[in-house]
């Protein structure tokens, strides 16, 4: 007797989404499964965060299905939407975190306020703790927002994130805006997480080179580093693009066929290796 094939973790079934008479997402489908990477690109006003959005559950399709862990979003009420995002971690653009509570507090809130997580009390802190010293970031419990750097925030805003240990992970241009040495460690937070917790993760991005690293690079635990992966390795890295053009997915496949496209606006997102 055959093996059931794995389900996916997220699949979108012809999703489409309209604001103002204008598809957002149109007819949009796609599938990913239980530690696989998804890069997704395109440009400004394409549809990219809509598609995390409707896969958060915030934003509700027009039409199509939106399904993760099995699940139709767009058939679920508000109080067990909660439910799922319990499972779901989520970097918002430009970090939002809340500038009247402590880092502490900031990154205790999902434990805390999702009774889906289930955490009691006495284990708050540890867990807490536990996911700023992941984003190394261990002594500034007591501090607010305002008080660090823009880079900072970001990995406070990742450690908010992976805290409930969540199966899906959702970046939303991680390092936009960050000069390249801190956009750099936070794609090795990033591609940490995805090692080591095995989430499935989605980023969109504006930078190729983000793509590049989750595609090639694996994090090595014990030198606390990123490190290329080895020939025939980058296959099980599972990382698969997806470009979208005025909210259709024209584009989703490997790096070398993403590289290999003679579309000119596919090209646009495309720096070749060196």
């Amino acid at each position: 007797m055959s093996e059931q094939p794995p389900a996916p973790v997220l699949k979108f079934e012809n999703v489409t989404v309209c604001f103002d008479d204008q598809a957002a997402l149109a007819g949009v489908s796609f599938e990913a499964f239980a530690g696989e990477s998804r890069v997704i690109l395109g440009a400004a006003g394409s549809g990219k965060t809509v598609l995390l959005k409707t896969a958060l559950g915030l934003t509700k399709p027009d039409s199509g299905k939106a399904l993760v862990f099995g699940r139709d979003l767009t058939a679920m009420r508000e109080e067990e939407l909660f439910h799922v995002r319990a499972k779901i971690g989520m970097l918002f653009q430009e970090s939002a975190l809340f500038d009247s509570l402590t880092i502490e507090e900031n990154v205790a809130y999902p434990l805390v306020n999702q009774k889906s997580v289930a955490c009691p009390k006495d284990q708050v802190h540890r867990r807490v703790v536990e996911a700023l010293e992941f984003v190394e970031l261990g002594e500034t419990l007591d501090k607010f927002p305002s008080e660090l750097s823009g880079g900072m925030r970001r990995r406070v805003a990742i450690a908010r994130a992976v805290v409930t240990a969540p199966p899906l992970v959702l970046y939303d241009s991680p390092t936009a805006g960050l000069d390249p040495i801190t956009a750099h460690t936070i794609m090795a937070l990033v591609i940490k997480e995805r090692d080591m917790a095995g989430a499935t993760t989605l980023m969109v991005t504006h930078r190729y080179q983000d793509g590049n690293l989750m595609a090639n690079f694996r994090y090595n635990s014990e030198r606390g580093r990123l490190e290329p992966a080895r020939d025939g390795a980058r296959r099980d890295l599972r990382t698969t693009f997806m470009v979208l053009q005025e909210g259709r997915l024209i584009f989703e496949g490997d790096q070398d066929r993403l590289e290999s496209s003679t579309d000119p606006y596919i090209s646009k997102f495309v720096k070749q290796r060196e």
